[in-house]
């Protein structure tokens, strides 16, 4: 078995498929989906490109299944708001960007992208009856989260038990010799062996990753829960993100990004030394001698980046600040901005500001800062 082909995997199913498979002198057909929702790459995705790109390595071929008719129809159960429903163009713009950012990791040459609605757009109903045949509602439910559920007597919609099946028809449709995925994914990849061996075919390996902690070192790293790095983030927001991590999410973090046995034995130090290799990986030297710049001036002296944006401000004679932060700082709501307003994380050219309105001349002229990273300069119309 390659040690390469396995490194950091979990689960490597069935034992000796690889071996097998490796043996049939072809190129492998490696599949992984994406979710077309939104088009940025984040490092835990990034980790898994880079499995992806060892095959590539052994010569073998790559096979992105954009979920492009998965994201049309929407999250059936109605209970997540992870997958909304987006226009037809939008979801196209996400799949090309999307996949611009995965040929940073992997050959362009040897990845296949594909869309699942090429196949599963024109299914009749008799197929569609004919996939759901492959599988039995019981070995639907041994889902954990279908599983836990249904124990607990709520609603499971028939659409929501085709979604596996979805998935697994993408591998029936482009002949996977293995599929890849998070250890979250476990179930959906083994039910596409089901399903291909029902069809006739040799039924795809089936090989599982862990999942990178988020930013709050709980969570797995997710673009719909906001704790994330994308590889196309500014060096000085990469950077500073990395510092912010809880140093129990080190271990995983260097393991799988940096894959160093040795680090730093202080945190500070060994956290500098990982948000400067991952900072360098995606922006070279001079990036992460920049990102570790901003940081050092702005989180750990204190002071106003050097290039601050700068914004026009609102045409009233005084200025509710908790708006103003929804308005240019993104802040989610709000009520989260009087909060971070009352721990005195806004400043107003360093000063913490603790009122809610502001008179404007306070303003003009001013930099605010909201949290530890983000500046704004506001000037008079």
């Amino acid at each position: 078995m390659s040690t390469d082909l396995t490194r950091h995997s979990v689960n490597v199913l069935p034992a000796g498929e690889l071996e097998r498979k490796l043996k049939l002198e072809r190129p492998l057909r490696v599949k992984l989906g994406i979710d077309p929702t939104s088009p940025d790459i984040h490092l835990g995705f990034a980790f898994v490109l880079d499995r992806l790109a060892e095959f590539q390595k052994a010569g073998h071929t790559i096979v992105l299944i954009v979920g492009d008719y998965t994201a049309r129809i929407g999250d059936p159960s109605g209970r997540s708001e992870e997958r909304p429903v987006l226009p037809d163009d939008v979801l196209d713009a996400n799949a090309k960007e999307f996949a611009e950012q995965a040929f940073r990791v992997l050959d362009r040459e040897r990845t296949e992208i594909r869309f699942n609605g090429e196949w599963l757009g024109k299914l009749s109903y008799a197929e569609v009856v004919r996939l759901a045949r492959t599988i039995t509602v019981a070995r639907i439910l041994e889902r954990d989260d279908f599983a836990k559920r249904f124990a607990a007597h709520e609603p499971i919609s028939i659409s929501e038990l085709l979604y596996p099946l979805m998935q697994a028809y993408d591998s029936v449709a482009i002949e996977a010799d293995i599929e890849i995925g998070g250890t979250d994914q476990l179930y959906n990849l083994l039910a596409g062996r089901d399903v291909m061996a029902d069809y006739g075919l040799d039924p795809q390996l089936v090989m599982t990753y862990p999942l990178l902690v988020g930013l709050d070192g709980e969570e797995k790293m997710s673009k719909s829960r906001g704790n994330y790095i994308g590889i196309n983030e500014a060096p000085e927001e990469m950077f500073g993100k990395t510092m912010s991590i809880p140093d129990s999410a080190l271990p995983q973090w260097w393991e799988l990004l940096v894959d160093d046995g040795s680090h730093p034995d202080d945190a500070m130090e060994w956290k500098l030394a990982l948000a400067r290799r991952i900072v360098g990986r995606w922006h070279g030297d001079d990036g992460a001698r920049r990102g570790e710049e901003h940081f050092t001036r702005v989180v750990r002296e204190h002071q106003a980046p050097d290039e601050v944006p700068e914004a026009v401000l609102p045409d009233d004679r005084e200025i509710h600040l908790p708006k103003l932060l929804v308005d240019f700082f993104d802040s989610a709501s709000t009520s989260q901005s009087r909060a971070l307003i009352s721990q005195g994380a806004v400043k107003i050219n360093g000063e913490p500001v603790l009122e809610l309105n502001v008179p404007r001349e306070r303003l003009e002229g001013a930099v605010v800062q909201a949290g530890k990273r983000r500046f704004m300069r506001f000037r008079g119309a």
